[in-house]
């Protein structure tokens, strides 16, 4: 008797771990620092070659750095921040806890990317200036058009904090040259996540780059309580009679947090840094093969995936598709439901932030501003994305969901 070997479970996404972030990690643990040492300093310099910033601020979450670059920036009570309702709390809530408000920008239903026009819209809206920042979101991993943005931002007196978390190894092009996400060239601030699915997995961490020194020290201050132990207001308690700084002394000038990372996550993301050129190349492998083979089975006016500008290099963080699920006759719950009993894991990326009950009350012109938006919503599904995926597993990804659609 033949028994049938099972197929084993393929999630949206997972971390890959090798025996060589085990053995960065172990010898960490061996030493004499497990935070605070030498490899916090030694990670955010190689992040900085990585993306070709001037700085790079490494902190505990990407919703810590989302909420640092608010800090740094000043935002704070009055002023309003916009960015895509199709995205992650944390772009929207950084902004909430430093009392600020939040407007939501339409998307472009090609791309799932914040849409410029919406985002002129809202800026013309803007007639006491109270716009003071714009936090584009690089969904899945695909860059936002950021010179039309920079454009935009410029004329208007505001900052931007790029929202890369999705996007560490992506680039796009323009004036002729290649841009790597978190360069800051189009940005003033770029913030990336380092969750276990993300392209570099510390099990939490994430990162600020910058090329505004200023900033970068603001940065680093608020991401350790608001600590600095250089430049003294108190020269009294900061210096003995000789005119030497006391080793002991510090002061607090601003508010701050503990959003420091650990050793161990640091040295975890140095490891994986070193193969970030590899996982993005075979992520992106995988988008063409899927691609492909939605196109050889299905009608692109029922079912396609998110569409990716000529002039970007997709990082591929996630594979987005659109579903026409009543065209198929199926309910998302449905689709989803059947493709886990066949061993394929997909999810939701995103519930618009508008529709969440803390924002709902709050955003009310968003449910009539944001169309493409709620479309999206309606029809998107993450099919499984991470480099471990073999072709065959991408022609199972699809033959299943091929056969969980067949009317």
């Amino acid at each position: 008797m033949i028994v049938k070997k099972k197929e084993s479970f393929l999630p949206y996404g997972r971390q890959h771990i090798n025996d060589d972030d085990i053995a960065a990690v172990s010898e960490v643990l061996r030493s004499d620092w497990l935070t605070c040492g030498p490899a916090g300093p030694a990670f955010e310099g190689s992040l900085c070659q990585t993306v070709e910033s001037d700085n790079a601020i490494a902190c505990s979450s990407g919703t810590a750095a989302l909420h640092l670059a608010m800090l740094a920036l000043g935002i704070g009570p009055g002023d309003v921040v916009i960015t895509s309702p199709i995205s992650f709390l944390a772009s929207a809530n950084c902004a909430r806890y430093v009392g600020a408000e939040v407007w939501f920008a339409d998307i472009d239903p090609e791309t799932g990317l914040i849409s410029v026009e919406s985002l002129a819209k809202l800026l013309g809206r803007d007639s006491h200036s109270r716009v003071k920042a714009v936090i584009p979101v690089h969904l899945a991993g695909q860059p936002a058009d950021m010179q039309a943005i920079y454009k935009l931002a410029e004329n208007h007196g505001i900052k931007i904090v790029e929202d890369a978390c999705h996007a560490l190894g992506g680039s796009y092009s323009a004036d002729g040259k290649t841009v790597p996400v978190g360069s800051c060239e189009h940005s003033d601030l770029t913030v990336f996540s380092f969750h276990p699915v993300k392209h570099v997995a510390m099990g939490e961490g994430g990162a600020v780059t910058t090329n505004d020194s200023d900033v970068a020290d603001r940065l680093r201050r608020f991401r350790n309580h608001g600590i600095e132990r250089e430049r003294f207001v108190d020269s009294d308690l900061a210096y003995n009679s000789t005119g030497k700084p006391n080793p002991w002394y510090y002061e607090m000038s601003d508010l701050g947090y503990n959003y420091r990372l650990s050793d161990i996550q640091s040295t975890l993301g140095q490891s994986q840094l070193h193969r970030l050129k590899q996982s993005v190349t075979r992520r992106r492998e995988i988008a063409g093969l899927y691609t492909e083979l939605i196109s050889e089975q299905f009608n692109q006016s029922n079912l396609r995936p998110l569409l990716t500008r000529e002039y970007n290099n997709n990082a591929y963080h996630l594979y987005i598709t659109l579903i026409d699920f009543e065209f198929y006759g199926k309910s998302r719950y449905e689709v989803m439901t059947e493709l886990k009993k066949h061993g394929v894991g997909t999810q939701v990326h995103y519930i618009p932030i508008f529709l969440q009950p803390y924002y709902r009350d709050q955003s009310l012109e968003a449910l009539t501003d944001c169309p493409y938006s709620l479309k999206y919503y309606e029809s998107a599904l993450s099919l499984p994305m991470y480099p471990e995926l073999t072709d065959d597993d991408c022609k199972r990804v699809i033959g299943r969901l091929s056969q969980v659609l067949d009317r």
